[in-house]
C-alpha cells in the first residue's frame, strides 16, 4: 500500500508461474494487504511454506487427490486456495506454476503494519507479536476466509503487493511445521530473527 492509502499493483499472475520454491521464497518481505467491509490492514510477509503439488505427502495434492474442498489449489497460478485447518482456523495460500499441478504456498506468519487495531479486535487479543504469527491467526487478523477460495489474488479483497527483497543472508529454510509426512523436508521459508513468527527460527 502507498504511504497515500491507495493499493500498489500486486504481484503480476508471471510472478506465480514460478517454481514454488522460488515463489515461496519471492513472497518473503511483500506486503498481504486486505482492504475488507471498508478496514484497511497490511503487513509484511516474513514467513512461508511451500507445498510441492502432487509428489509431496504433505500436499493437499498429492497423488493428484481431488474434492470439492481442495478444487482451488489446481486453478491458475495466482489463485487463492483457502482452506479450514481443523475444522477451526482459515489458511490461506497461493498456488504456483502450472495449472492442475497442485504447488501452493501457505502464508504462516505476518509482521503488522497497518490498521492494528482493527486486527486486535479481530483477533480479541492486546499483545500484536500474537496478531498474525501463524495461518490461522494471519487469516482472523486481515480476515481471510472462504470468500477468497479460488479467487484470483489481483482482483481480490485481499492482495500481495511487492517490496524490496530481502537479502539471501536474512533468510532461513527450515522443515514444515506441525505435519507429520515429509516433514524432513526444509521448505519452510522465514526471516531471520524476525519476533513475528508463528514459532522463533534457530538462527
Amino acid at each position: 500500500m502507498t504511504q497515500q492509502g491507495r493499493r500498489a499493483a500486486p504481484l503480476p499472475v508471471a510472478f506465480f508461474q514460478q517454481d514454488v520454491i522460488a515463489v515461496a521464497r519471492g513472497l518473503l518481505g511483500a506486503s498481504l494487504v486486505s482492504r475488507i467491509e471498508g478496514v484497511d490492514t497490511a503487513g509484511r510477509i516474513v514467513e512461508v511454506e511451500a507445498y510441492l503439488g502432487a509428489t509431496d505427502p504433505a500436499s493437499h495434492a498429492y497423488q493428484f487427490r481431488r474434492h470439492a474442498q481442495n478444487a482451488a489449489i489446481y486453478g491458475d497460478p495466482g489463485t487463492w486456495y483457502v482452506y479450514r485447518s481443523y475444522g477451526i482456523h482459515w489458511c490461506a495460500n497461493l498456488v504456483t506454476g502450472p495449472p492442475g499441478h497442485g504447488a501452493a504456498v501457505l502464508l504462516r506468519a505476518v509482521e503488522p503494519l497497518t490498521g492494528t487495531l482493527h486486527m486486535r479486535r479481530r483477533r480479541g487479543v492486546e499483545t500484536d507479536r500474537l496478531l498474525a504469527s501463524g495461518p490461522g491467526r494471519l487469516s482472523v487478523a486481515f480476515g481471510i476466509t472462504q470468500a477468497e477460495n479460488g479467487s484470483p489474488m489481483q482482483s481480490s479483497a485481499v492482495v500481495v503487493e511487492p517490496a524490496e527483497a530481502v537479502p539471501d543472508a536474512q533468510v532461513l529454510e527450515t522443515p514444515r511445521v506441525g505435519i507429520s509426512r515429509a516433514a524432513d523436508l526444509r521448505l519452510r521459508f522465514v526471516i531471520r530473527r524476525s519476533p513475528w513468527l508463528s514459532r522463533r527460527s534457530l538462527s
